[in-house]
């Protein structure tokens, strides 16, 4: 049975975030991004392969060249997922600033 890796398993590594980091400026091909690294190449292929598996990176050949570029649109899943936190905070600081204008607005004792 083959694993199904999701986006959340490729962005928890710091070294597919810097990847991505790094293609998301540029399209590069694998020895490219191995140089920014002081890991092996072959550490460096298998982060790749990861991103490939989750969408989150594309790769189109070029003459003998293989070129991976960032694929943001595969990110909006952790977006969706962090949106419900996000509305929830919004909600909580809303209702924080309506309790502290209420305390403002309380008169004073002598």
């Amino acid at each position: 049975m083959i694993e199904r890796r999701d986006v959340f398993q490729a962005i928890a590594d710091p070294t597919r975030r810097a990847i991505l980091t790094l293609i998301a400026i540029q399209a590069m091909t694998p020895n490219a991004l191995a140089e920014h690294f002081d890991t092996s190449r072959q550490a460096v292929s298998k982060h790749i392969r990861i991103l490939t598996e989750c969408e989150l990176v594309q790769q189109e050949q070029s003459g003998r060249e293989i070129y991976y570029s960032f694929n943001p649109t595969k990110l909006k899943e952790v977006d969706a997922w962090l949106d419900q936190f996000r509305q929830l905070w919004e909600k909580r600081f809303d209702q924080l600033d309506k309790v502290l204008k209420q305390l403002k607005s309380k008169p004073h004792g002598k």
